[in-house]
């Protein structure tokens, strides 16, 4: 990788800590210069803009992030247990997330919201990708034949997410994994009562 790429790729990982951690209008082009090292126009040679930054560091968040999650499913063969092991990812991530300040996910779809348009529909399109994930592996655990024919999978998909997203917001908020273990709890009830019997 050439020192150019290098450069590029130590502002994404330093600008994705701080917009995740204090969020594009909490964290300024200072803060970025502060934590790279780099003069302004060092920044400004690989980004043309604080929201071309905040952007690609979104993405560099989420797909770190999501590399995490698919670490975690790619561990197992079947579809139910990686269904599973879906959850054990995102257990993973509020204990000890791969980048600092939590879910990026999570963080930027409600700074987002109003204030920046572009990255509410960078946000939605990440999201997209993790639904259709989970939505994917349970159709594919149907399949297989070790959930129910019956289970609505973009149900179990929004449920899941929504829940975990939820969990991850409350151990933040509180600084206590005892919420994360009881969102899990009750996703692994919800897959033992759409699992066949076997």
């Amino acid at each position: 990788m050439g020192k150019g790429k290098v450069t590029r790729q130590l502002i994404l990982g330093k600008a994705a800590a701080l917009f995740n951690s204090r969020g594009y209008f909490g964290a300024s082009m200072s803060d970025v210069m502060n934590a790279t090292g780099l003069e302004k126009g060092g920044i400004y040679n690989h980004f043309p803009s604080k929201d071309q930054l905040a952007l690609e560091a979104f993405d560099f968040a989420f797909q770190t992030s999501a590399s995490e999650v698919m670490r975690h499913l790619n561990m197992h063969e079947k579809a139910v247990d990686k269904l599973s092991a879906f959850i054990d990812a995102f257990i993973s991530v509020a204990a000890d997330p791969p980048i600092p300040g939590g879910c990026p996910l999570l963080n930027s779809a409600v700074e987002s919201d109003d204030g920046h348009p572009e990255m509410k529909l960078r946000v939605m399109k990440a999201m997209d990708v993790v639904l259709t994930i989970v939505e994917g592996l349970v159709k594919k655990g149907i399949h297989e034949g070790d959930i129910q024919p019956s289970t609505d999978a973009q149900q179990v998909a929004r449920t899941f997410v929504a829940t975990l997203e939820g969990g991850i917001m409350l151990t933040k908020l509180y600084t206590d994994l005892s919420y994360m273990d009881s969102v899990a709890n009750s996703l692994r009830h919800q897959i033992s009562l759409i699992r066949t019997n076997q």
